[in-house]
């Protein structure tokens, strides 16, 4: 058995098709129609992955992401959003939601994006580190999110853009985690500032250079083609 999802999702037949389609990975299954039935179950028993509606009836998604965050130990969390609704996942996002998924989407890519939320939790990276730590340190680098500089090995400082700043704090708080564009461009959105794909990508390759790394053999920032940007780095407080 991979581990225990617990789905929350007042659509009768979407429960019913993703408890199906997990149970044949080999996921043990849980399902609720609503926050009530949700906290009834987390009582009984804590599972290794949420997947979260947003659009529930009562108390929404977000009301219950707000709560989760205040429990102890609370497991990582997946939303469902409805496609186009990029406030929603923002908001979720800064909630503390892990990964989101917008409807409609293919079984196969959540089973994905569950099992390496699984994984994270399981190394204690779900949350990647609090954001409040200043200096973080990763690979050869420590990152100053105060000076906003990456400094080497050699306590060489190299200063970042506004822009490559950003894209590494959101990498530093995910490693591990495949980020789409969409995912890129919300996290790293600033007032005044428009965000596309080619900025992101511009960004990223920046930020590369920087960091000594190659799109053909990258060390830290891997292309996941068709999907996104992977932080593939081990990040802990200085």
């Amino acid at each position: 058995m991979i581990g225990h999802c617990l789905v929350v999702d007042d659509d009768a037949e979407i429960r019913t098709t993703l408890t199906a389609y997990l149970e044949g990975f080999g996921w043990r299954v849980s399902a609720a129609a609503d926050g009530q039935a949700m906290r009834q179950l987390l009582a009984l028993a804590r599972p290794d992955v949420i997947v979260l509606d947003l659009m529930l009836p009562g108390e929404d998604g977000l009301a219950l992401l707000r709560w989760l965050g205040r429990q102890p130990d609370a497991p990582p969390v997946l939303m469902l959003t409805a496609r186009g609704d990029t406030m929603s996942r923002v908001v979720g996002l800064e909630l503390g939601a892990d990964d989101y998924l917008a409807k409609p989407f293919e079984p196969r890519e959540l089973v994905a994006r569950l099992q390496a939320l699984v994984r994270r939790a399981t190394k204690g990276q779900a949350g990647g580190v609090a954001d409040d730590t200043r200096l973080l340190r990763f690979g050869r680098w420590r990152f100053d999110r105060m000076t906003r500089q990456l400094i080497s090995a050699e306590d060489v400082g190299i200063a970042l853009s506004s822009a490559e700043f950003r894209l590494l704090a959101a990498f530093v708080q995910r490693p591990g985690r495949v980020l789409s564009r969409d995912q890129l461009i919300e996290l790293t959105r600033a007032p005044g500032v428009e965000v596309n794909d080619r900025s992101i990508d511009l960004a990223v390759s920046r930020l590369r250079a920087k960091l000594g790394d190659t799109a053909r053999e990258p060390a830290l920032i891997r292309t996941v083609r068709g999907e996104g940007y992977l932080f593939d780095a081990e990040v802990t407080a200085c």
